[in-house]
């Protein structure tokens, strides 16, 4: 499925592990930007806006890497995001439970694959920067996706790709196999 922000209820539908597209535009945020948002306020439109946990490189306003980081760092700084109307979490190695709650009936997280920096920069474009004096790696880029191809990792029933991947290998590891 093709996807493009600002999201709606199109993103109820998506079932854990569907692969889907991302086009329009998303927000990087780090563990800084969040502390920020969370004490200062939400310095975009959060109504049906993608938040990518990352930190690109940008150089000469083009993105040379955006490779995502370990989203469950942001797992406490997550509700305020979703109760402003943030349909979209995008990052790696799943989240926990407290997220796949709140995520409930709201919106997905989309997962990306680590190592892949190259080709999600080579699907961005630079838009914008808000909170620039944090850095680079903590800054939030406004940053417009061309077709990022995603996995859909948690859904908004619950259903959490990373859990049942956890439970398989448990599974096989107590039965030797």
């Amino acid at each position: 499925m093709n996807l493009s922000t600002p999201l709606g209820d199109e993103v109820l539908e998506l079932r854990a592990g569907d692969r889907v597209t991302l086009s329009g535009l998303v927000y990087t945020a780090r563990d800084e930007a969040h502390h920020r948002m969370y004490t200062e306020g939400i310095p975009f439109e959060a109504k049906g806006a993608a938040v990518y946990h990352c930190g690109p490189v940008v150089k000469d306003g083009q993105v040379i890497a955006a490779g995502p980081t370990t989203s469950a760092r942001l797992n406490d700084l997550s509700g305020f995001l979703l109760d402003a109307g943030v349909r979209a979490l995008i990052g790696k190695g799943g989240m926990g439970s407290q997220v796949v709650r709140q995520l409930q009936g709201r919106g997905v997280y989309l997962a990306f694959t680590g190592g892949c920096a190259a080709l999600a920069a080579s699907r961005m474009t630079v838009r914008g920067v808000i909170w620039e004096d944090l850095g680079m790696a903590e800054a939030v880029w406004v940053i417009e996706l061309d077709q990022l191809p995603l996995v859909v990792g948690i859904d908004s029933r619950g259903n959490d790709l990373f859990a049942q991947v956890r439970e398989k290998a448990a599974l096989r590891s107590a039965a030797g196999t």
